[in-house]
């Protein structure tokens, strides 16, 4: 009865302390919400303040605003009000004395005078400047400035960045054409051409002409303008087509070309594009006498081995040329259409310039701020396979088609709702482009059968 009677007691013991801590985590749950809700009205009143504060600043700020617009429209309607009762002052004045309408009829008369003879006056001084120092106007594109002054600093930096070299930049196993793929032969002998140039004018020696010849965008004008690049000459590109327009100003024109590129202290590289528009044979029949005079005054300025012009001439039908053009040619390259190899270059090239790097965005600090970011243009499963397949489909493409062929690409992708180039995508246009180019030669025989 004692053992039972002291279980009891334990029990009723431990019974009153469970429930004393349950009364007593009860309590603290309760004080626990109500700080709980304390903090939460305290929050709301103090936002309800820091709301009501800044409704005052505001509009303490706004009626601030108002009060000064009203100043200084007060102030401006003050100005305008006493200038023109300045001026009505004046004309009443001008108008009322016949002495001071003449004198400010003459002032004004004076100043228009003034102001139109130093802008005419400026206006000569400017063309005469222009016309001794200034690029000729045959000149269509040129890698010196319009003025000796210009691009100084450009020309110091890229010197500077090239180490002051001026030889035939080598690059193992990387074209050092940069953009322009051409038959390994051909790219071997204009490497050779531009190592021999380099070295003529670091000797002091006579320059040697070129005749670039072959089916147009094989790559002409860009294999001149890397050939001067590499050789360290001055660059400048004429078509011959710009010179029959001319008339009888043509053989000054050609003459002042030519002053301009002895000026250049490198050396000059003049590139003429389509030169058979004007110098082709004299004895043809539709040729006028200004061409002639043209084609002759030419003749005049490289009769002799010059040590300051490269002259390379470009044209797609080298039999057009005058006989005495042809004899001052040295060198002679022909540039024909770009075998399966190139084309597959080519096309490795441009697929990286119009779809891998399309969308990239130039250097500059202020580029981020002012060109809008173009979309990615992700290429899916596009193998070497796939592009050496659409190389030799493309049998008879030039350069220029090829590059063509890839920008029809890129305007498909862009085209697409995913902008995801896939092999499905690329041999569709691929084959458009192939059935163009066979319906254009079929065309073009046609018309030369015609």
């Amino acid at each position: 009865m004692q053992e039972e009677s002291s279980i009891r007691q334990e029990q009723a013991r431990r019974a009153t302390e469970e429930q004393i801590q349950a009364q007593r985590r009860q309590t603290e749950r309760e004080k626990a919400e109500i700080e709980r809700e304390t903090i939460r009205v305290r929050a709301m009143a103090e936002a309800e303040a820091r709301a009501h504060e800044a409704k005052l600043a505001e509009d303490v700020n706004k009626r601030m605003l108002v009060e000064r617009a009203n100043a200084e429209r007060e102030k401006w309607v003050s100005a305008i009000n006493t200038t023109f009762e300045h001026i009505g002052g004046g004309l009443r004045a001008i108008l009322t004395d016949q002495n001071k309408m003449v004198v400010a009829v003459g002032g004004v008369t004076a100043l228009a005078a003034g102001i139109y003879t130093t802008r005419e006056g400026a206006r000569v001084v400017w063309s005469y400047v222009d016309r001794i120092l200034g690029q000729p106007s045959l000149i269509r594109e040129s890698s010196r400035g319009k003025y000796p002054w210009s691009g100084f600093f450009s020309r110091g930096l890229s010197s500077l960045s090239r180490g002051g070299g001026g030889g035939v930049a080598t690059q193992n196993g990387k074209n050092a054409f940069g953009e322009v793929i051409l038959n390994p032969s051909l790219q071997k002998r204009i490497q050779q051409l531009a190592g021999a140039t380099a070295n003529t004018k670091s000797h002091q020696a006579p320059f040697r002409n070129m005749l670039f010849y072959g089916p147009p965008g094989t790559g002409k004008t860009m294999a001149a303008r890397e050939l001067a690049r590499k050789s360290g000459l001055d660059y400048a590109l004429m078509t011959g087509g710009d010179v029959a327009p001319l008339g009888a100003q043509a053989v000054t024109k050609i003459h002042q070309l030519f002053d301009w590129a002895k000026k250049s202290n490198r050396g000059l590289l003049l590139f003429i594009d389509e030169a058979d528009a004007f110098l082709c044979e004299r004895n043809k029949t539709y040729m006028s006498e200004a061409q002639r005079s043209a084609l002759n005054a030419l003749l005049f300025r490289t009769g002799d081995q010059s040590k300051d012009i490269v002259l390379a001439l470009a044209t797609n039908r080298p039999g057009d040329l005058d006989s005495a053009v042809a004899d001052r040619i040295d060198e002679v390259l022909e540039f024909p259409l770009p075998g399966e190899e190139e084309r597959f270059k080519l096309l490795k090239l441009y697929l990286d310039k119009y779809i891998a790097k399309a969308g990239a965005r130039k250097p500059g600090f202020f580029s981020k701020f002012f060109q809008k970011e173009q979309q990615k243009i992700e290429i899916k499963g596009l193998t070497d396979d796939i592009l050496r397949e659409a190389a030799a489909k493309t049998d008879g493409f030039s350069g220029r088609e090829v590059a063509k062929l890839m920008a029809s690409v890129q305007a498909a992708v862009y085209g697409s709702e995913n902008c995801v180039l896939d092999p499905l995508l690329f041999r569709e246009v691929v084959d458009d482009k192939v059935a163009e180019h066979q319906q254009r030669r079929k065309l073009a025989g046609n018309e030369g059968g015609d």
